[in-house]
């Protein structure tokens, strides 16, 4: 008898999403329970708000969250973004994007074009539909 899929709340995968992505260098990872469907937060550094399952990191019924990169939401998507709205900027952002500090740049640049809350809705846009992929990817089902 093969099993429904489990039920994902998408506000809470996106949460654990974002919070994984911004802690990756701080040893934060997201997983979801392929039974319930629930998302679960692991920190080195944050103490949980509930109890991380023993066999987290090892078990089958927990799948681990992509983070930015794995989904192509890093400089892949700044550059899409640039070639759609801003293709005339695209040399000045590659060239950001060569050193360090380039998303300040980015953003400033954003900033004087009157394109930063565009780029915001883009990124969110983007990042809520390849999340919802690989959902769809994985076997989830989505609720909300």
């Amino acid at each position: 008898m093969v099993s429904a899929p489990a039920k994902v709340d998408f506000k809470e995968l996106l949460t654990a999403f974002e919070f994984a992505s911004m802690g990756a260098a701080m040893g934060c990872l997201a997983f979801v329970s392929l039974k319930s469907g629930k998302t679960i937060i692991k920190s080195d550094d944050w103490g949980a708000s509930e109890e991380i399952p023993e066999d987290l990191e090892t078990s089958e019924e927990y799948l681990s969250l992509p983070d930015k990169r794995q989904l192509d939401l890093g400089h892949d998507l700044v550059f899409s973004f640039v070639e759609e709205k801003l293709p005339d900027e695209m040399e000045v952002v590659r060239d950001f994007f060569r050193r360090r500090g380039a998303y300040p740049k980015f953003k400033n640049l954003l900033a004087s074009r009157g394109m930063l809350q565009a780029w915001y809705n883009y990124e969110a846009a983007s990042t809520e539909s390849a999340l919802r992929q690989w959902c769809v990817d994985n076997g989830l089902e989505l609720a909300g």
